[in-house]
């Protein structure tokens, strides 16, 4: 098992506090102790689609804070929108303006949205799918993809520990792409069914990514149809880096309720769920709220950056990046002998070495990229941002060379 932790360092000198005052140091996916040594806990500042740790090493970031840096870190123009929307107020008695504004934009742009609503996390978005779809259609089943990560309630969280048994008795599972799997599935929950619940692509951490195919997509869209289940999809992750309508707008497959989250504010801490007009009755009766949940300033940044994917075609410029990402690594990797597996969309690309089921030598590859520069990761899908240039791209690539080179000797 990987330290991580640089001797006489900031970064350690903080994991040793925190292992004093917080559970395990670190919850969940934040915490890095399983990634390569070096990589870096703490950080002091970011800039476009650059890292500092509070070491003082800096980064091209490729992880983009997984995934809700879309823009580039500090962004000037959600920074402005940030800072005149905090001037007038945030948390306060009831929403801002800013939060109408906000969901005529989504209906706007997203095809199937007719309405909008919001909330905090992804967790919070595909629960409230789940709970709306259950109450339009009075049924309980809910269809999901073996593997496929919906969020950190006991409900779908990928660990076990706390949860019951009657958490997860109304799930059906099937395998993503596996249309007779799908089938099976539908038939087992029989009249019951009340959902499917897709992921954009299978996104499935430490394996291969792999694209929805249209006979699956639409053969989900025609089960829905035929059963009267809402198809949810939940583009908490993929959301406006492969399309701004929504990642399933490419196969001509348009969902009746779709989660959002991650990248809708550029940072700020926003989630929502758009849906049809099916489903707006149902979004009435549901009872879904927070503390924090009509917060004006992360809605304002969401307008923002929004409207700036729009303006600047944001996914266009993140497949160029992710396609001269992909080309360079395939280059650099097949010149020192070494076999790589890139998989998912080039916005979000995964890279991991083939034969290679323990990751040892993506750990090392990872570690010597960082030390020269480069935050990638061994086995969880990475993300562009519009900040990335041709000129951080090759600085990665640069890194990856050394990464290559040393696991090739």
């Amino acid at each position: 098992m990987a330290t991580n932790q640089l001797p006489n360092s900031v970064d350690t000198a903080l994991r040793a506090r925190a292992q004093r005052v917080i559970p395990g140091g670190l919850w969940g996916h934040m915490d890095v102790s399983k990634l390569p040594d070096g990589y870096p806990q703490y950080f002091t500042s970011a800039q476009g689609c650059h890292l500092v740790d509070v070491d003082g090493r800096r980064f091209v970031d490729l992880m983009c804070s997984w995934g809700p840096i879309i823009l580039g870190h500090q962004h000037p123009v959600v920074d402005a929108a940030v800072a005149q929307q905090r001037g007038l107020g945030d948390c306060m008695n009831g929403p801002a303006p800013a939060l109408v504004e906000l969901a005529e934009l989504m209906v706007e742009i997203i095809p199937h949205a007719d309405w909008c609503i919001f909330g905090k996390n992804g967790s919070d978005a595909t629960t409230t799918s789940v709970t709306i779809a259950r109450a339009a259609t009075g049924r309980r089943k809910v269809l999901v993809a073996r593997g496929a990560y919906h969020g950190a309630v006991p409900w779908c969280s990928p660990s076990v520990a706390g949860v019951t048994a009657e958490d997860r008795a109304h799930l059906v599972y099937f395998d993503f792409n596996d249309i007779p799997s799908l089938e099976a599935a539908v038939e087992q929950a029989g009249t019951d069914l009340a959902a499917v619940l897709v992921s954009a692509f299978k996104h499935d951490m430490g394996l291969p990514q792999e694209m929805p195919t249209q006979a699956f997509a639409r053969r989900v869209r025609d089960l829905c149809d035929e059963t009267g289940a809402a198809l949810v999809l939940d583009d908490v992750r993929a959301g406006f880096r492969l399309s701004l309508a929504g990642s399933w707008d490419s196969l001509g497959v348009q969902p009746d309720l779709a989660a959002w989250s991650k990248a809708i504010a550029n940072g700020h801490a926003l989630a929502a769920v758009t849906g049809r007009d099916r489903f707006r009755e149902a979004a009435t009766k549901v009872f879904t709220t927070g503390s924090f949940w009509c917060g004006a300033v992360p809605m304002a940044a969401a307008v923002a950056t929004l409207t700036e994917l729009r303006r600047i075609n944001g996914p266009a410029h993140m497949k160029a990046m992710g396609e001269r990402l992909r080309q360079g690594l395939e280059e650099r990797a097949s010149h020192h002998g070494l076999r790589i597996d890139q998989s998912g969309p080039v916005q979000m690309p995964t890279v991991m070495f083939v034969d290679d089921p323990e990751w040892k030598r993506g750990f090392e590859f990872c570690a010597e990229a960082l030390r020269h520069g480069a935050y990638f990761h061994p086995k969880h899908n990475m993300f562009m941002s519009c900040a990335h240039t041709e000129a951080d791209i090759d600085a990665a690539l640069t890194a990856a060379e050394a990464g290559f080179r040393h696991v090739a000797r």
